[in-house]
C-alpha cells in the first residue's frame, strides 16, 4: 500500500515537529513555508529553531521542505500550522489563516484531509476556512474533509512534546472526524479525544490558555497588593500549594509572553462581542497582565530614586529577551515592552540573551554586568539563575529587579544590593 503524504503548511515551533513526527511514523513528509532560508536549513537537516526535539530528530528522519505551493497537490493530509497573532490594538489577525487556506484550496488533492492546527476562536472553521474552499468550488465531506486539532506544544519542555501530549479533534462530519482521529492516533502516543463539533474543538484551546491567563493575572494582582503589605507572595503561594487538592500554583512575573497566553483570550473576547456578550473577566485579566512590564520598570525607578540615581543616563542591563527560559522565542516577550520603557527614560541600555545573540548588545554576561549599575532580570535562563550574589557585588550592581523571582533575595540584600521582586 502506497505511503500517505502529509504536508505541513507553516514550519515553525508547531509545524516542524509535526512534520518530523509524521516521517518517523512512516508518512511521506513534505513541508511548505514562505521562508527560503528556513527551507534551505531544513533540507540540510539543520534546525532553524533552537528546540531540542527538532535538533535531536530532524537529522534522523527524511523530511522535504519547499516553497513551491504546487507540491501540496501530492498530499493526502494537509496540516495548516500558521500563526494567529493580534495587531497593536489586540485585535485578532486571521490573515495568515486565510492566506494558508487559499493556498491549500488552490492546490488540493481530491479527498484530502485538511486539519487546521492554528489556534482560533470558535467559529473560524465554519465562517472563514470552509467558505474559502466553497468559493473554489469544493464541498466539505465530498471533495475534501476538514477538521480542527488545536496545537499543543511547549517549547523547551524536556517531557512534553509532539509525541506524547494528548489532543482533541473536531470535524464537520463523522467521516472527517474518523479520519482526523485515526491520523493523530498514528503519530501521538497519547489519547485523542473526539469532540462533538468542530466549534467545540476550537473552543478547547482558547479555554486552556484563558484559564492560565486568568490565574496568572490573579497572582500578579496579589503581587502588587502584597508588596504594599510587606508579604512575600512567592512564599504565600508555596504555602497555599501544600494543600493537596483544589489549588494549582501560578506565579507572578514581569509579564506574560509567548504566542498563546497573551494572544488567545483576545480571539474569544472579540468573537463573543459579535453575539452581544462581553467577557469582562478575560478583559480584566489581560489588562492586569499587560501592566506587568510597566510595573517592573516602576520598581526600578523607585529603587534608583532610593539611592538618588535618575533613570536618565544610568546604565541599565536587561537579562533576557526570550519570553521563557532556555528558548530563543521572542513572541510577545515582556522584554520588548520593558526595553521600550527603559529607553524612553533615556537610560543607557545593555541587553544580553545567550539564546538570542542577534538581539544582544554584548557578547556575554560578564560584559553586561561590567556595563550596568542596575539590572532587570526578565527571562529566567539557567545561566542567569546560576549567577552568584557575590558576582553582582563584584561588578558594582546596586539594584536588581528580579522579574521572575528566581534569585536569592536574602543573599543579595545581605550584600547591600537593593532587591525588588514581583511581590517580594
Amino acid at each position: 500500500m502506497k505511503k500517505q503524504t502529509v504536508c505541513v503548511v507553516g514550519l515553525g515551533y508547531v509545524g516542524l515537529p509535526l512534520l518530523i513526527r509524521a516521517s518517523e511514523r512512516g508518512y511521506e513528509a513534505l513541508g511548505y513555508d514562505l521562508d527560503k532560508k528556513k527551507i534551505e536549513l531544513i533540507n540540510k537537516k539543520k534546525s532553524p529553531i533552537k528546540e531540542k526535539y527538532i535538533e535531536d530528530n530532524l537529522p534522523k528522519f527524511h523530511v522535504r521542505a519547499t516553497t513551491d505551493e504546487r507540491e501540496i497537490k501530492k498530499a493526502d493530509i494537509v496540516l495548516i500550522c500558521v500563526p494567529t497573532p493580534v495587531d497593536k490594538n489586540y485585535y485578532p489577525d486571521l490573515g495568515p489563516v486565510r492566506s494558508a487556506t487559499e493556498l491549500v484550496a488552490r492546490n488540493l488533492k481530491k479527498g484530502a484531509l485538511i486539519v487546521l492546527e492554528s489556534t482560533v476562536n470558535p467559529g473560524v472553521s465554519e465562517e472563514v476556512v470552509e467558505p474559502i474552499f466553497a468559493a473554489a468550488g469544493m464541498k466539505v465531506g465530498r471533495d475534501y474533509f476538514l477538521a480542527h486539532c488545536p496545537e499543543r506544544i511547549n517549547p523547551g519542555d524536556p517531557k512534553w512534546n509532539v509525541t506524547n501530549i494528548p489532543r482533541v479533534v473536531g470535524s464537520f462530519s463523522k467521516t472527517g472526524l474518523e479520519k482526523a482521529q485515526k491520523f493523530y492516533e498514528s503519530i501521538v502516543d497519547a489519547p485523542i479525544r473526539p469532540m462533538k463539533s468542530i466549534r467545540e474543538a476550537e473552543a478547547v484551546k482558547i479555554v486552556e490558555n484563558s484559564f492560565r491567563d486568568i490565574n496568572i493575572a490573579f497572582v500578579n494582582e496579589l503581587a502588587k497588593s502584597f508588596a504594599r503589605m510587606d508579604i512575600d507572595v512567592k512564599d504565600v503561594i508555596l504555602g497555599a500549594a501544600t494543600k493537596p487538592f483544589a489549588f494549582m500554583a501560578h506565579f507572578p512575573s514581569c509579564g506574560v509572553g509567548g504566542h498563546c497566553i497573551p494572544v488567545d483570550p483576545y480571539y474569544l473576547i472579540e468573537r463573543a462581542k459579535k453575539t452581544g456578550f462581553d467577557h469582562k473577566f478575560l478583559r480584566t485579566a489581560r489588562e492586569i497582565n499587560n501592566s506587568m512590564p510597566e510595573y517592573a520598570v516602576d520598581l526600578l525607578v523607585e529603587a534608583l530614586n532610593g539611592i538618588k540615581l535618575p533613570m536618565n543616563g544610568t546604565s541599565i542591563g536587561i537579562l533576557g529577551v526570550a519570553y521563557k527560559a532556555d528558548v530563543d522565542d521572542v513572541r510577545e516577550s515582556p522584554s520588548i515592552k520593558i526595553m521600550e520603557l527603559v529607553k524612553k527614560q533615556k537610560s543607557n541600555l545593555t541587553v544580553y540573551d545567550p539564546y538570542i545573540p542577534e538581539k544582544s548588545t554584548v557578547k556575554n554576561l560578564t560584559d553586561l554586568l561590567k556595563k550596568s549599575k542596575a539590572i532587570i532580570l526578565v527571562t529566567d535562563h539557567r545561566e542567569f539563575k546560576e549567577i552568584k550574589p557575590e558576582t553582582f557585588k563584584k561588578y558594582g550592581i546596586e539594584v536588581i529587579i528580579d522579574g521572575k523571582n528566581c534569585l536569592d533575595k536574602v543573599a543579595i540584600e545581605k550584600l547591600g544590593i537593593i532587591y525588588r521582586g514581583i511581590g517580594r
